[in-house]
């Protein structure tokens, strides 16, 4: 049994806390927030005893074998290197760092510690995803040479959030993360990128509407578009789109986790709903799946000593495509040049 302890009882933690409960090889045994009464809420709601408002002071008082911090990004840095000086493995949301050069320095503090340190990059482990995944792998389309993925709605996703109104940087760094992070597990590690943003909504500060083209190193050149500002007669939110063409034919995830192929054998369509977890609700659930398949990664790591596939290291290359996606945009969409960015 991995015993672990939860940094940050905000909005999206409860979902990592459910997912634990879930997860027969793991149990959080402690929690931490600054927020006393969201602490004691939590722990209530969760039935965990044993609360800390200081991260520090936790780790020094408990016995564990990984941590999971679920802070906002200006927090994770500090809190990476207290829990990797204190010898233990490592979850940490996303964004993971304000800057590459923080991200650079946490993935050392892991490495310097020998201790596993994993980016809570969850959208890549969706159920539809994973499926579309599988078929590209399986040879059902050829080998992929474009590719559209595609997160378009207008959910109100500030009223559980607030912050995300009055951050300086919003869809990118936020959302936008996440797409571009299932265009490099979809397509692989990318070569350029250039980007074009708006803020469409009066009512916040960042850009809310974002469109990259990326060319992956394999060859593929793939499209990356995020907007919270686009009204649709059926709301798709959170579901993630795909459209991806291949030499031997084409795959599509459509709006209600349909998955269509069609190749030399004809055409083919699937349902590839995720469950609908007895904790969860629509239409976060498949969000909520994610994080429920993402943790249980991370303890079959932890058991077998493997790398996570979000590990610390390899996050470096999506949070590198967030930035250069940032500065294409800010200089009139001129291509950027990956190489040696991450």
């Amino acid at each position: 049994m991995k015993k672990g302890a939860l940094i940050g009882c905000g909005f999206f933690a409860q979902n990592h806390l459910h997912a634990w409960k879930d997860i027969e090889d793991a149990e959080i045994v402690a929690l931490c927030d600054r927020d006393e009464r969201r602490l004691t809420e939590t722990a209530r709601l969760f039935g965990i005893d044993r609360t800390y408002v200081e991260a520090a002071a936790m780790l020094e008082a408990e016995t564990l074998d990984f941590v999971d911090i679920a802070t906002t990004v200006r927090t994770h840095r500090p809190l990476v290197e207290i829990a990797a000086a204190s010898r233990v493995n490592i979850i940490c949301q996303k964004p993971f760092a304000e800057t590459m050069d923080d991200a650079r320095a946490m993935v050392r503090a892991a490495q310097d510690a020998g201790v596993a340190l994993m980016v809570h990059e969850n959208f890549r482990w969706q159920s539809a995803i994973r499926a579309a995944k599988a078929e590209i792998d399986k040879g059902s389309i050829g080998t992929p040479f474009w590719g559209r993925v595609s997160f378009r709605s207008a959910y109100d996703v500030y009223s559980g959030q607030p912050y995300l109104a009055t951050d300086e940087k919003f869809i990118i760094q936020d959302l936008g993360i996440h797409i571009l992070d299932i265009a490099r597990f979809l397509f692989g590690d990318v070569s350029t990128i250039s980007a074009s943003t708006r803020r469409v909504s009066p009512n916040i500060r960042a850009e809310d509407v974002a469109t990259m083209m990326l060319v992956h190193e394999g060859g593929v050149t793939s499209i990356v578009d995020c907007s919270y500002a686009t009204s649709l007669p059926r709301e798709n939110f959170p579901e993630t789109l795909l459209e991806i063409d291949g030499s031997d034919g084409t795959l599509r995830l459509d709006a209600g986790y349909r998955l269509t192929l069609c190749n030399a054998l004809g055409t083919t369509e699937r349902d590839v709903s995720p469950p609908l977890l007895p904790w969860a609700e629509r239409p976060w659930h498949n969000i909520q799946e994610s994080v429920l398949n993402i943790e249980r990664h991370f303890v079959d790591c932890l058991a077998g000593g493997l790398a996570p596939e979000t590990s610390g290291a390899d996050n470096l290359k999506t949070l590198a495509l967030v930035y250069a996606a940032y500065a294409s945009a800010a200089d009139g969409s001129r291509t950027i040049a990956m190489r040696n960015l991450a």
